[in-house]
């Protein structure tokens, strides 16, 4: 069966994903909160990892709001920054590693969920700026 959506006037081509929209305003808002802590944490003497994360999330949520494939690559960085600085803290106690991969592994798996939308769009846009 073809894919109608792949035809550049199907009107679904246009419409709004609204679950790549609603995870770019939750990226958006969590990684200002993050960021906001994390340079809270830098003043004090402490790590840098939640001011650059937090700053990592923020970028990616504005580049999901803008339907950018971008968003998924900052993401994957903050993601294996995340794994790399979860070995640095604790090492291999993986019980230790869970509660400081659980929740960005599950951010990743929604960001890649946003992939064919993603790339909907970014063909859309193509095509737009080839037509003109």
């Amino acid at each position: 069966m073809p894919d109608t959506t792949a035809l550049p006037n199907h009107p679904d081509r246009h419409r709004t994903v609204w679950g790549v929209k609603i995870l770019g305003w939750i990226s958006i808002l969590l990684g200002a909160l993050i960021f906001c802590l994390g340079t809270w944490l830098i003043l004090l003497g402490g790590s840098w990892y939640y001011g650059l994360a937090g700053l990592g999330l923020f970028v990616t949520g504005v580049l999901l709001n803008r339907y950018m494939m971008g968003a998924v690559w900052v993401y994957l960085a903050v993601w294996i920054g995340t794994v790399i600085w979860a070995w640095w803290e604790v090492g291999t106690d993986w019980w230790a590693q869970v509660p400081r991969l659980v929740a960005p592994t599950l951010i990743l798996i929604f960001v890649l969920l946003c992939i064919p939308a993603l790339s909907r769009h970014a063909s859309k846009t193509f095509t737009s700026a080839g037509s003109t």
